[in-house]
């Protein structure tokens, strides 16, 4: 079932990685993700990944004539993509492909004026995919200088804290932003990334967080997959987690729930 962006407008709608070789992709979320895969209308070089018969991310072959890097990617639902083109260019951002017409939509890619890239997209959403659930197999969270400069950007761009209707509202908490519709949270923004720093972990980025029942077990499958594990287990007092490179270099986090076993 699908809804629209404008119903959702503001939200993170969706991820997906551009890749070199879908097929090769295929497997290895496959393996380390447990996912499966069916085709779209897109087209041929794109596939919709389902965990659990439940839409969780796509996966397309990159154009090279685009420039785009491989790379995961977070969608913000917009009203008007062209609207929110001109506010990217306005701030002083960057808007690198798009608005692109497709047959549910339109997707662009952009970049924050801190370098962090991100998408939006106009029309139809998956109603199953929703980054507030709490069974969200899918979320989102960037990385970067300034928690609160980055959040009056997004919030100018994607009309959070407008007071329109619906809208996404945002709340200052210590060292991040916290972005929720309703009552569900639905992206964070977290201080602290290094710009200039040569470790792209410490650069303002954002992160794709994926949910896995079994965290060992998803890395060392990465691991016999070609990937890598790229940080440290991290460990909080409900999650353990870790940033992942697959065999294309394309950066994900993978996050283990722990609170359910105390």
């Amino acid at each position: 079932m699908t809804t629209t962006s404008r119903e959702v407008f503001g939200a993170p709608c969706w991820v997906n990685l551009a890749t070199p070789d879908l097929a090769e992709a295929q497997d290895f979320y496959a393996a380390v993700l447990g996912w499966t895969f069916r085709t779209t209308r897109i087209g041929e070089n794109f596939r919709v990944a389902l965990l659990a018969g439940r839409p969780v991310a796509s996966v397309g072959a990159l154009t090279p004539q685009l420039g785009v890097p491989t790379a995961w990617t977070p969608y913000f639902a917009v009203d008007d993509a062209e609207v929110t083109a001109a506010r990217i260019r306005e701030r002083g951002a960057t808007m690198a492909v798009g608005p692109l017409a497709l047959p549910t939509g339109r997707a662009s890619l952009a970049a924050d004026p801190y370098g962090a890239v991100f998408g939006f997209w106009e029309g139809e959403v998956v109603q199953a995919w929703n980054a507030g659930r709490e069974d969200t197999a899918a979320w989102v969270e960037l990385s970067t200088r300034d928690a609160f400069a980055a959040a009056v950007f997004y919030g100018e761009v994607l009309d959070w804290a407008c007071g329109r209707p619906g809208c996404c509202d945002v709340a200052y908490e210590h060292d991040h932003v916290v972005v929720r519709r309703g009552n569900q949270t639905v992206a964070r923004i977290d201080a602290g990334a290094v710009e200039d720093a040569p470790d792209p972990q410490v650069r303002p980025r954002w992160h794709v967080h994926f949910a896995v029942a079994d965290l060992d077990g998803a890395v060392g499958e990465a691991v016999r997959r070609g990937g890598a594990a790229v940080t440290p287990v991290r460990t909080s007092p409900t999650h353990r987690r870790v940033t992942l490179r697959d065999r294309a270099g394309a950066l994900f986090t993978v996050s283990e729930d722990t609170a359910g076993r105390r």
